[in-house]
């Protein structure tokens, strides 16, 4: 399926926006320090907006995950939503975090990649298996709670429909994919 053409964003002129919308902006701005680019997507919604920015800060920077393992739930998520502008710049980060190119291509086409530590094996694994029809097996999930706890696991899941949520918008409001 063809992701050409223009962004569907609507940006809304700053003369145009509502109080609530105001709000949203000045909430995401003090959140992340600037909008990124799902948030001008979800300006239309203000209040959800406001409550995204919160779950996003959280997940980013006081989850348990780590940022390695943060960027490899999101490239499986990504892969899985086709959201290339997300997997994109994504595999930047991770791409600037040391992780090798094998792996990012090796999730990319859908394939558990091979990684010594074991909270980033357990990520992946769990990443790769959550859009399946079934649940992962018995010997996924224990590896999963070995490596990540009950904490790790539960953030983790919240991280993948959070992503979700970020490749499903950037990729229906066609926003263009940068350039590696």
């Amino acid at each position: 399926m063809a992701h050409e053409g223009p962004s569907r964003i609507r940006e809304i002129p700053p003369e145009q926006l509502s109080a609530p919308q105001k709000a949203a902006i000045e909430a995401v701005i003090g959140g992340r320090g600037r909008i990124p680019g799902p948030y001008k997507i979800w300006l239309h919604s203000p209040i959800m907006m406001q409550r995204l920015e919160r779950l996003g800060t959280f997940l980013v920077n006081e989850s348990s995950l780590k940022p390695r393992e943060q960027e490899l739930a999101i490239l499986a998520i990504a892969a899985h939503w086709h959201g290339n502008f997300v997997f994109t710049v994504h595999a930047r980060v991770a791409r600037e975090q040391g992780v090798a190119e094998s792996v990012i291509e090796d999730i990319r086409a859908g394939r558990l990649p091979k990684l010594e530590d074991k909270r980033e094996g357990a990520v992946v694994e769990i990443a790769l298996s959550a859009p399946e029809a079934d649940p992962a097996s018995d010997a996924v999930f224990a590896r999963a709670i070995a490596a990540l706890g009950e904490q790790g696991l539960a953030d983790l899941l919240v991280f993948l429909g959070y992503y979700s949520t970020v490749a499903i918008a950037m990729k229906l409001h066609r926003v263009p994919v940068p350039q590696r």
